[in-house]
């Protein structure tokens, strides 16, 4: 008896030091832009509640600028396991869900007011888990701002853009919305942007304040047309498996922490949207363009076909309620 007693306690001690010396779940944050940008401040505020609240239990990696994979490739390898969390653009995820194209629709936010509040409405959290099949689910909005478009000659109405070419995002309605001004949209991943533009190999691109600056986008563009025509926010997504894999206690705390970088994270996009803008100026390198009230309706006027040409794929009840968060 007492032997038995002897080998049950051992294996009890045994099990206990496992438990007591397991692993932290590794979480890999890998993103496409640079530190100093809201995303990569929020994945750095990310980390380090992580390592306040859950030592010992869970730890993350930050892997800005691409270091591990290129927005083309870090949504295959977060489904693989080989990441856990990524934010990439909205844009991103059009092969997964039609509904987050809502987004790039040209001219449909006034401000980014109107955009957190969309976001945050039953229709935009809903969003949040429509790739939950598909092995993806959101778990937050993450701002950068409004887009502006960048460009070698002066933009001021929409037939300046005639036959230029302008990089985006992997999205039809981004293709759309600059075949509607009659320009060449090419879609190329945005570690490539800089050099592109510095070899004339495109013409301009579309991007926030912050990620002009931050990417010096502004150094080989010398006309930034300020347009605010469209939304670059991110969704912060994991996979189905890890997520759900996580012990109930784990998940409700890596949640908190999320939910408080990414407050922190669209803080920081507020100021540094105004901050970036007028680093810009102050560089003398790249000339502002502002438009008149003309002309900027006649962007919108030649943009905004493209709301009906994808209104039976995204949905035109999520189109209504995102027109309806301008009021």
């Amino acid at each position: 008896m007492r032997l038995l007693t002897a080998a049950v306690t051992s294996i009890a001690l045994a099990i206990g030091a496992q438990v007591a010396t397991a692993a932290p779940i590794e979480i890999k944050f890998s993103h496409v832009v640079a530190e100093n940008t809201p995303k990569g401040q929020m994945a750095i505020k990310f980390k380090e509640l992580v390592a306040e609240r859950l030592a010992g239990k869970a730890e993350v990696e930050v892997y800005p600028n691409s270091q591990l994979f290129g927005d083309g490739k870090e949504l295959e390898a977060m489904l693989l396991g080989d990441i856990q969390f990524i934010a990439p653009s909205l844009s991103k995820f059009q092969k997964y869900t039609s509904s987050l194209q809502v987004f790039d629709l040209p001219f449909l936010f006034k401000n980014m007011e109107a955009v957190e509040k969309f976001q945050q409405s039953e229709a935009g959290q809903k969003m949040l888990m429509s790739m939950e099949d598909k092995g993806l689910i959101g778990l937050g909005y993450l701002h950068n701002g409004l887009k502006q478009l960048s460009a070698s000659e002066p933009l001021r109405v929409p037939s300046d853009a005639a036959g230029k070419k302008f990089r985006i995002m992997t999205s039809d309605v981004l293709q759309a919305q600059f075949e509607a001004v009659e320009a060449v949209p090419l879609k190329k991943p945005f570690s490539e942007v800089f050099t592109l533009l510095q070899t004339k190999a495109i013409d301009g691109q579309e991007n926030t304040w912050s990620n002009i600056y931050s990417k010096k986008f502004f150094e080989v563009q010398p006309y930034i047309t300020e347009s605010n025509h469209g939304v670059l926010d991110y969704l912060v997504v994991t996979s189905t498996e890890f997520w759900m894999d996580l012990d109930e206690d784990i998940r409700a705390e890596l949640k908190k922490a999320l939910d408080e970088a990414i407050a922190y994270g669209n803080e920081i996009a507020a100021k540094k949207g105004d901050e970036d803008r007028q680093a810009i100026i102050d560089s003398n390198r790249s000339e502002i363009i502002e438009l008149t009230d003309a002309e900027r309706q006649q962007w919108v006027d030649a943009m905004k076909p493209v709301w009906k040409q994808f209104e039976s794929d995204i949905g035109a009840d999520l189109i209504e309620a995102a027109v309806s968060s301008n009021n």
